[in-house]
């Protein structure tokens, strides 16, 4: 018998060897997949925008306040919108809604003098998820009795009384009655900070000539003088007052000045 060549037993031995490794991944089996790539179908909701885009006092007397935002895309016709007013216990609280005509939305609402923080907001519809505008602040000025908040101090000579009528009589809380004798003078300081208008109307019940002033301080702001049994006005621009005088002066009588005013203030409180 001959001898096997002994390259062929290397071969051989190379053979197996080559049989007994590890086999090579296929190029797929070594991909991984990304957590973090999110499927075409399952995309983030759209988003839908809300802007408020304007807010004004409507009815200074009534305090209407008129808010007009808009939301894109539209939502149903109808959808409903709210108005809310920041709190700084509450957060936001609603205090008005109306319903969206295409992207527009107009919401009114009665509310006090005030310095606040306002926002429109809408709840989901598929496929938005719910939408707030950014907040936008805004100064509401609204009428409202002079006498609301008390009268900080009265004075003058020959027995001045600063009559306010009480809130059982004039719930307006814009009445009061001033009179002294005879060459004398009534004053009372009204707490007017937040305020930037006030108009009174004056009647004049003396028997004579008296002269009705508003005073900052020493500085006379504006004055009327009247005759005998007269109607009047005296109204006056007073931003930056934060204690304004009224004061009636008699300047000509029998029996001294006795004048009736009704009294209102523009005002943020």
């Amino acid at each position: 018998m001959g001898v096997r060549p002994y390259f062929g037993l290397l071969a051989v031995a190379l053979s197996l060897t080559g049989c007994a490794g590890t086999v090579a991944p296929a190029q797929s089996a070594l991909s991984v997949t990304d957590a973090t790539t999110v499927p075409a179908s399952v995309a983030a909701a759209p988003v839908r925008t809300v802007k408020i885009t304007s807010l004004r006092t409507a009815d200074y007397t009534k305090g209407t306040l008129t808010v007009v935002g808009t939301l894109t895309p539209a939502p149903a016709a109808g959808s409903r919108v709210a108005l809310q007013r920041w709190s700084s216990t509450a957060g936001w609280q609603e205090i008005g809604h109306g319903a969206s005509s295409g992207v527009n939305v107009t919401i009114s609402s009665n509310q006090p003098g005030s310095i606040r923080t306002y926002r429109l907001a809408i709840g989901p519809q598929s496929p938005y998820a719910a939408a707030a505008s950014g907040p936008a602040g805004f100064s509401h000025y609204v009428w409202r009795g002079i006498f609301k908040k008390p009268v900080l101090a009265t004075g003058g000579k020959g027995h001045p009384q600063f009559n306010v009528v009480p809130p059982s009589e004039g719930p307006r809380r814009a009445e009061a009655e001033l009179l002294a004798d005879k060459a004398g003078v009534v004053w009372g300081d009204i707490n007017t900070a937040g305020c930037n208008w006030v108009k009174n109307w004056l009647g004049n019940i003396t028997d004579g000539t008296v002269r009705t002033s508003l005073l900052n301080g020493s500085k006379v702001v504006g004055s009327v003088d009247q005759a005998q049994e007269t109607e009047t006005w005296l109204n006056r621009y007073i931003l930056g007052v934060n204690r304004l005088r009224l004061q009636v002066t008699d300047i000509r009588s029998g029996y001294g000045p006795i004048v009736a005013v009704d009294s209102m203030l523009l005002c943020t409180n």
